[in-house]
């Protein structure tokens, strides 16, 4: 079995904007003595070697490094019933065969369309199945750790996140930094434009359609466009709408 690793470390990383920054605290193993002998354990009574425990303690956001967005991240309602939270999902939507979609060559700001994607699996001669999860690769996480990449690269078209939907993808996800295209640019071309359908577009197609991604993979141009599993496993964090995963591609 082979296992690649499409997740980003979980660490401090000064150039994460402000609401996604990670914080992480060690504590060494003989700093941590005290707490044992709080607990009541004399000194003397310490196993021989016994240094102490490392602990750590870990401040971040359920959206920060590579994580899975539950419906409730969209919207309260999906489809007029009361949206899944992350501790919902059904396990059986994180475990699947994986699909490569390539958009690498989309330009920054350049939204990924149906067109796109029906283009490459006819090119590639790939067919979609019920139940895969599917990968976008933009390329963009060459991006991760600097401050560009928050502000730089493509995105999923509301459209192309409907058709995925459409043909049985409940769970997808992409190596930017957001599903969409950029938030800033978003932002400037709404109010450039006074269009109110421009921000978030892809997102809230839960508003209407049940579906999970993933944001912020890395490594998948270290995969074939198929013949892999995915595992994508969230932290069961009660009420939650989304939490960090390990996402990795299996090869059996």
């Amino acid at each position: 079995m082979k296992i690649i690793d499409l997740s980003k470390p979980i660490q401090y990383n000064q150039n994460d904007p402000w609401f996604m920054k990670i914080k992480v605290k060690h504590t060494t193993h003989r700093k941590s003595r005290w707490f044992v002998r709080f607990l009541g354990l004399p000194l003397k009574l310490f196993p021989k070697g016994f240094e102490g425990m490392a602990v750590d303690d870990i401040k971040m956001g359920t959206h920060s490094s590579t994580h899975i967005d539950a419906p409730w991240h969209y919207s309260p309602v999906c489809n007029g019933e009361p949206s899944k939270t992350i501790d919902q999902i059904p396990l059986e939507w994180c475990y699947s065969d994986g699909i490569v979609i390539d958009m690498a060559h989309k330009p920054d700001f350049d939204t990924i369309t149906v067109k796109d994607i029906e283009e490459f699996l006819t090119r590639e001669q790939l067919v979609l199945k019920e139940g895969m999860i599917v990968l976008i690769r933009t390329g963009r996480d060459k991006l991760v750790g600097t401050k560009k990449y928050p502000d730089l690269g493509t995105g999923m078209s509301a459209d192309a996140t409907r058709w995925l939907i459409d043909q049985g993808i409940k769970v997808m996800g992409i190596d930017s930094w957001g599903w969409d295209i950029p938030l800033k640019y978003q932002i400037e071309q709404a109010k450039k434009t006074s269009n109110p359908n421009l921000f978030w577009e892809a997102h809230l197609v839960g508003i209407d359609k049940e579906y999970c991604h993933m944001e912020q993979l890395v490594n998948l141009d270290q995969l074939p466009y198929t013949g892999f599993k995915v595992a994508v496993f969230p932290l069961k964090i009660v009420g939650a709408s989304g939490a960090p995963a390990r996402v990795v591609a299996i090869f059996e």
